[in-house]
């Protein structure tokens, strides 16, 4: 089972008892306000698909201090549908990484016919709903509990850039990013295999790891487990890239992945060359195993950008790619490069 990534409330007899249009001073359900917290506390990010007037469901969810708590909200009179497959794009998630939450059958419906892979419940199961294994993680970092905070900072972001005057690449400059390239520590295990279940499309095998197997990666001579982060004038984006090296005469990335949300920050080769760098420094080849998934296709792009070219396919459809080393893009102007 897939991890819920975002929880879609549907408003009138979902989040609040009544029709706004016919009351505005509607009283939100107290169950769906813990629930609310409850799954912010998660990590899971939450928004709402309803067909409302959006100047008036606005403006009563700022009332109840509940606007801060929904991204890129749909308030519209599409079907829902529609709204879903809108949030999804613009969390740069999977529609399948999606819950919905109507007390209307028909609309749950609606969208189940649509989109097959969205966990469709009615308001009244709520209680069932929270105790899903997929919308209970079995872990909860630091970074888990800010990740709403580090969408809206995102949405700073982008609503300063579609207001720049200049290109997209002096924009970029403006952002002083700094990116942190570091040994994976204990601190970090619980994000890095947060990171191996959550990610999907910058993934280059849809491998996951054990918090168990990822501690003996980071502790044994024979690898190396490596962690990037990423932060610019808006704050931290938190740990955003894992790597993970069999080392030996020949080194092989059994795992390349960068978090969806910066895919736009153009960052998502740093990791990789900074790993081109380091097998030739040591002398050794460098080969990695990619393992085409319906969602990563991106990844191969991206090895193939760095002049990897295939040179094997395994009989359970890994690709291995290898490198000449002879070629490492230099790292973008528009960033710092840290090494820990």
């Amino acid at each position: 089972m897939k991890p819920v990534k975002c929880v879609v409330w549907d408003l009138d007899d979902t989040v609040w008892s009544g029709i706004l249009l016919e009351d505005h001073r509607v009283e939100p359900r107290p169950e769906v306000l813990a629930a609310v917290r409850r799954l912010d506390e998660r990590g899971i990010l939450q928004s709402v698909a309803s067909r409302n007037d959006h100047d008036t469901a606005m403006a009563r969810l700022r009332e109840l201090e509940l606007a801060d708590y929904l991204l890129h909200p749909q308030i519209n009179w599409n079907p829902k549908s529609n709204s879903i497959a809108a949030i999804a794009r613009s969390l740069n998630i999977g529609v399948d990484a999606l819950a919905f939450v109507d007390d209307q059958e028909f609309e749950r419906d609606e969208v189940a016919f649509a989109h097959p892979g969205v966990l469709c419940a009615d308001v009244a199961d709520l209680d069932r709903l929270l105790d899903d294994p997929r919308l209970n993680p079995s872990h909860v970092t630091e970074e888990s509990r800010s990740r709403r905070l580090k969408y809206l900072a995102d949405n700073r972001r982008e609503q300063d850039e579609r207001s720049f005057a200049g290109t997209r690449e002096e924009f970029l400059a403006t952002l002083g990013m700094v990116f942190t390239i570091a040994p994976a520590g204990e601190a970090d295990l619980r994000r890095a295999e947060e990171l191996t279940v959550r990610t999907n499309q910058l993934n280059s095998t849809g491998v996951t790891y054990s918090l168990d197997e990822l501690r003996r990666f980071a502790e044994s001579p024979d690898h190396l487990l490596l962690v990037a982060d990423l932060e610019d004038r808006y704050g931290s984006y938190g740990k955003i890239g894992l790597a993970l090296v069999e080392r030996g005469p020949v080194w092989t990335v059994k795992l390349l992945l960068m978090s969806c949300r910066v895919m736009s920050r153009g960052v998502g080769t740093v990791l990789l060359n900074h790993l081109m760098r380091l097998a030739r420094a040591d002398g050794a080849r460098l080969r990695a195993e990619f393992r085409p998934t319906d969602r990563n296709r991106v990844m191969r792009v991206t090895y193939g950008f760095a002049g990897f070219r295939e040179i094997e396919t395994r009989e359970d459809g890994t690709v291995i790619l290898e490198s000449d080393l002879e070629t490492i893009q230099p790292v973008p102007a528009h960033l710092t490069l840290n090494v820990g």
